[in-house]
């Protein structure tokens, strides 16, 4: 069963919490970041990327990277300021976007559960990305943005969450995308009703956060082998209800055809898969919606392949086993350079723009993956492809911290 602990959060104070909140440190580029930070001295980018503090051309995994990071944390700590809360606690930690809205549990969780399958994964994690956020904790002393975790909904959990929500936030705060991040700190009976309620939680799903999650594992090995135990045990995260989940599609752009042109490519695809006149939203599972030299096209994929996977029967895999790699020579999509995934928060329009200006030779749309699949594959040990699934709306960093 799963287990969540309560911390002794490091947190902006009310008035500079808009300031600090940042988006994932994963989710911009270099470029992005500093352009998002751009006269905002407390933007918790300046911890999260701190090579947008030094000079243009600067390896964003080089020394001195890790170094400012560290510099800027402690600068940020005093100047913000973040403070941090004298007891431990449990937060309830809501996002709306429109007419969407979730709310989570925000606390910490074990990192023996995660490496003894109470907390599942669905994704495979890249050693360099690995690397990065483990010497970024460790350099730090700190987890800095939360993982995504997911849990099949409990009536216990919400009848604690209405109560608790009745009460002022902590934060209220409304991002430059629209989104709105309200977090509540928990009264100690709140918080032992919640860990009682997770008790009986049979487990735990990383929706998005697989490297943070790894990072911190890694983290802890080293940190164990000096300290024994401690707060490094755990990792941050917030946790949200199946029945309340949005995930957007993941969507792909191919930089060129290969040897062939728009044309022979048509005629190819025609062979292989049943093309039709479409839109830019696939209606269905089995659909991918694909546009090339200005014009949208439904493609109707073949009968999903029997195995014993439910991560087979996925749109994005059987894109990638009957066009992507037999038809474009992409195999591992992981390395080739001549793919790209687009989320699918941007919109069409984005595929549509990188087609048009010549960015992209063609783009796909997906069907999203449903919450149920996800579950699905993590409960039996799969492994989903690359890029499937792009959870929205996004939590912010700096917002809560756990210190180790």
């Amino acid at each position: 069963m799963a287990t969540v602990i309560p911390f002794r959060a490091l947190r902006p104070t009310p008035e500079a919490a808009a300031r600090v909140a940042a988006v994932p440190y994963d989710v911009v580029s270099t470029d992005e970041a500093r352009s998002l930070a751009a006269g905002n001295p407390l933007s918790f980018l300046h911890i999260s990327r701190a090579e947008i503090d030094l000079g243009a051309d600067v390896d964003p995994y080089a020394d001195a990277v890790y170094a400012r990071a560290a510099s800027n944390f402690a600068d940020l700590r005093r100047t913000a300021p973040l403070l941090t809360e004298e007891a431990p606690s449990l937060y309830v930690y809501r996002l709306r976007q429109g007419s969407h809205e979730q709310t989570g549990i925000a606390g910490t969780f074990s990192i023996n559960e995660y490496e003894h399958g109470v907390i599942l994964k669905h994704e495979r994690t890249r050693r360099d990305k690995e690397d990065d956020r483990t010497r970024h904790i460790l350099e730090l002393r700190a987890q800095t943005g939360p993982v995504f975790l997911v849990y099949k909904s409990s009536s216990a959990v919400d009848a604690v969450v209405e109560r608790a929500i009745a009460q002022a936030p902590l934060f209220d705060l409304t991002a430059a995308d629209g989104v709105e991040h309200t977090i509540w700190r928990l009264n100690p009976g709140h918080s032992e009703e919640i860990v009682k309620a997770f008790g009986d939680v049979p487990a735990l799903y990383i929706a998005d956060g697989h490297h943070r999650a790894a990072s911190a594992a890694r983290a802890r090995q080293q940190l164990s082998e000096k300290e024994g135990t401690g707060a490094f045990d755990r990792f941050l995260a917030v946790a949200f209800p199946d029945t309340q989940m949005q995930i957007l599609p993941y969507n792909r752009i191919v930089k060129n055809l290969g040897q062939h042109t728009s044309e022979s490519f048509m005629n190819a695809l025609r062979e292989r898969v049943n093309v039709t006149e479409g839109c830019a939203i696939p209606a269905s599972k089995g659909q991918v919606s694909m546009y090339l030299a200005g014009r949208w096209y439904a493609l109707t994929l073949g009968p999903a392949r029997a195995g014993p996977g439910a991560e087979e029967r996925l749109d994005v895999s059987r894109l990638q086993e009957e066009v992507l790699a037999p038809m474009l020579d992409i195999g591992d999509v992981r390395t080739d350079k001549r793919i790209d995934f687009i989320g699918g928060a941007r919109g069409p329009s984005e595929l549509e723009k990188l087609v048009d200006t010549g960015k992209a030779a063609v783009a796909f749309s997906m069907h999203p993956v449903g919450v149920d699949d996800l579950m699905e594959i993590s409960d039996a040990g799969g492994i989903m492809p690359p890029k499937s699934t792009w959870f929205e709306p996004k939590l912010r960093d700096g917002l809560l911290i756990h210190l180790i």
